[in-house]
């Protein structure tokens, strides 16, 4: 299959390179109008924080990466960029890369629970933007059947890999349901953040953000609809909630185990989770001494998020063979689209009709019509392919990857049942 992609990922380049050469919707729809035609007849492009990727069916027998790679970076200007930055693929490894990025096992967080929803996503963008066409379909289709199979059928998405969801479903486990607690996040950087988005898609009742810098709160607290209150005052408030998350650079402890011991006594002693997962720490680890306050650090949960990390890992096998299923019954469809094994199988199918109702029928004729009625339903099934069959032939002449042919070709087979087992019917 004349399918060509280019990947600029985690694998290849440094964080300051995958955010400079991330497109944004807007920018991937402006991108999918040039490439159409003049560099691919059919693309689509999955740009997310950790890859950005162009997969197409090339316009000209003559482009090659780096045509590609010179498209992304003349309208993508970055420096230091270089070839070497680049994984390339064709044909079969081009679809084995995209069935590995729908499964989630090519993220840099193993078994990425929203990498489906982005692939998804950028297939309905280039669908819209009119850039996906038959063949690109069908791979999209295989795609998401991947990501769909690898949910279902492992647990390769179970369990906590980073350190601020590791928090949260500590959380969760002590209390039951978080619409009924508040919530302090210490750290508008990228760990306090992410625990932030976390509490928020866990329904918390209550978020409150603080951070040094107050425009980087603010950011935050936008993003995930919470209050701020400023750093120099947060101390004077840590009473007011069941949950704090801190995650911030300081040197120091920002909270000690007397402040959280006077916290407790203004709470009356209600239970309270302290999840310090700064380095070095934030809050006093001696904490965890007070009664009904449930202390985890950075340690505590790394455990676990190592634990779950060897897991995901395990069940790397069993993604890889559904993969490799799926690999297989792609390949099984689009060799189906070749012309003379299409005109075999659809007169076989004909042939097997024909012979079928002269069985059920023969004993109603003589000795001697019997061979004529052989033959005068041949002819008729003859007649009946004769046109087919030259279709057939005729779009043959352009080749699989033209989308006329494929389409014909498939369409054949879909409406006559060629390829569907006794069983599928």
């Amino acid at each position: 299959m004349n399918l060509l992609a280019i990947s600029i990922n985690h694998h290849t380049a440094p964080v300051e390179l995958r955010e400079a050469v991330h497109l944004s919707t807007e920018e991937i729809k402006d991108q999918l109008k040039s490439l159409n035609g003049e560099f691919l007849n059919e693309a689509f492009i999955i740009s997310t924080c950790n890859r950005t990727e162009i997969y197409g069916i090339p316009a000209k027998s003559n482009l090659n990466y780096v045509d590609l790679e010179n498209f992304l970076l003349t309208r993508k200007p970055v420096e230091g960029v270089s070839d070497e930055n680049f994984q390339k693929f064709f044909s079969c490894s081009a679809i084995n890369h995209l069935f590995k990025v729908a499964s989630g096992i090519d993220s840099l967080l193993i078994g990425d629970n929203q990498i489906l929803g982005q692939v998804r996503e950028s297939f309905m963008l280039a669908e819209e933007n009119n850039s996906v066409g038959f063949l690109t379909k069908r791979v999209f289709d295989a795609a998401l059947k991947v990501g769909k199979r690898v949910k279902t059928e492992t647990t390769i998405s179970d369990g906590a890999i980073t350190v601020s969801y590791a928090a949260v479903q500590l959380i969760e486990k002590i209390f039951s349901n978080l619409a009924k607690k508040s919530a302090l996040v210490i750290g508008a950087g990228e760990t306090g953040a992410i625990a932030a988005k976390h509490l928020r898609d866990k329904n918390i009742g209550r978020l409150v953000i603080t951070n040094r810098t107050y425009e980087k709160a603010e950011k935050l607290a936008e993003e995930v609809h919470a209050r701020i209150v400023p750093f120099s005052q947060f101390r004077e408030s840590i009473h007011e909630f069941d949950i704090i998350i801190s995650a911030t650079s300081s040197p120091d402890l920002l909270i000690t185990y007397d402040e959280v011991k006077a916290m407790m006594k203004k709470r009356n002693n209600a239970a309270t989770v302290l999840m310090d997962i700064a380095v070095p720490r934030d809050i006093s680890p001696e904490s965890k001494k007070i009664e009904n306050v449930f202390y985890h650090d950075i340690d505590s949960l790394n455990i676990i998020v190592d634990q779950n990390l060897k897991k995901r890992r395990e069940e790397i096998p069993k993604v890889q063979n559904i993969i490799m299923e799926e690999l297989v019954a792609f390949y099984n469809w689009y060799n189906s689209l070749e012309v003379a094994p299409t005109i075999k199988s659809l007169r076989d199918f004909f042939e097997n009709v024909r012979a079928e109702e002269v069985k059920n029928q023969v004993n109603r004729f003589s000795e001697e019509d019997r061979e004529k009625l052989d033959i005068v339903t041949k002819r008729i099934i003859n007649k009946l392919l004769h046109h087919p069959t030259m279709e057939l032939k005729r779009v043959a002449e352009k080749g699989v990857n033209s989308p006329e042919a494929a389409t014909k070709i498939s369409f054949i087979r879909e409406i006559f049942g060629i390829d569907k087992k006794p069983s599928d019917s």
